[in-house]
């Protein structure tokens, strides 16, 4: 397994497939002045299995498919069942906002896909309308639902909490754990890059703390669950007799750089070395001249190499080039 110049095993490689997204949450995407990746900018989906073959080759056993929003990508079945039949490789899920996995689920399962994370930041619409804009509870719950009849399980919820907008419901979000085996995860938001959504992320930022305690006064105590990984992200608590679980992903206030396992692929082809920090490796030109699984693995073992300590927000630093919906969280 690689380790980074500071000892950290990183085994795990989150792809963005896309920088679209069907929706335009408030703290990730800008309504207007967006620019998208040119036609033919993007890695298609034998290159993506070359970086996967690569990666698994020197010691890679996780993959995660991301955005912007995966399920835009035309072909995505096939990226999936070509991911899927690289041996070696253990786990394989994607973070969706659900509104096409009604369509899309069944065919995702059969391909080789094993569980994704939804999406979601409300259970009122109207504020889910409000902080997530172009899409709608019950399109994104559907969507759920499609995953789980495709056995597209456990099921994680993801909601990013941002002040003024969604704090009153993490309460009834958490409530979903007493009565279904679900994983429900409250995510702080991330200031990466300028302009609108970046100015709401910091301005927006709900502690976990805070989410915690108004979590157990309506409902009761938040007991510890131990980690099955120590790389996991998510502190993770279960609320009195619930089946499911109470996360909290906390990169502001509660920060996990010391035990990250993870390398970033853009859409493009570039190696984000963390992911609030601007460095990045570029893959792609050696993909398109060709370049063989040696090659490819040695220039994402350099960027392992290369992988800071750890974001610097406590310093007011973050990315400059790069947007939530450029890399994918």
């Amino acid at each position: 397994m690689p380790r980074d110049g500071h000892g950290r095993e990183i085994d795990y490689l989150r792809i963005s497939l896309t920088d679209r997204c069907n929706l335009r949450c408030v703290y990730c995407m800008p309504l207007a002045g967006l620019r998208f990746l040119p036609a033919g900018a993007q890695l298609d989906a034998a290159e993506i299995a070359r970086v996967v073959e690569a990666a698994v080759a020197v010691g890679f056993r996780k993959v995660r498919l991301t955005g912007g929003e995966p399920t835009l990508r035309a072909d995505l079945v096939d990226v999936v069942a070509r991911i899927a039949r690289v041996a070696g490789l253990r786990d394989l899920a994607m973070t969706t906002n659900g509104v096409l996995l009604p369509r899309l689920a069944p065919a995702l399962a059969a391909a080789g896909l094993r569980r994704v994370n939804v999406h979601l930041d409300a259970l009122d619409p109207e504020r889910l309308a409000r902080v997530m804009r172009w899409g709608t509870l019950a399109e994104v719950w559907a969507g759920i639902e499609a995953a789980e009849a495709a056995g597209l399980g456990p099921t994680k919820l993801n909601t990013v909490v941002v002040r003024g907008f969604n704090e009153q419901d993490v309460v009834p979000l958490a409530a979903l754990t007493l009565e279904r085996p679900w994983q429900v995860r409250f995510i702080e938001t991330m200031p990466l890059g300028a302009g609108e959504p970046g100015e709401i992320a910091r301005a927006g930022l709900v502690p976990s703390a805070e989410c915690r305690a108004r979590i157990a006064a309506a409902l009761g105590p938040l007991e510890p669950v131990p980690p099955q990984n120590p790389s996991d992200e998510a502190r993770s608590f279960r609320l009195g007799g619930a089946p499911g679980l109470v996360g909290f992903i906390s990169p502001v206030t509660e920060p996990y750089c010391g035990t990250c396992n993870r390398m970033r692929l853009t859409a493009e082809g570039r190696f984000h070395l963390c992911l609030l920090n601007d460095d990045e490796l570029d893959v792609r030109a050696a993909l398109r001249r060709g370049a063989g699984p040696g090659e490819i693995g040695a220039i994402l073992l350099r960027a392992v190499a290369y992988k800071p300590t750890g974001h610097r927000l406590a310093l007011g630093r973050t990315t400059d080039t790069r947007q939530m919906f450029q890399i994918g969280g």
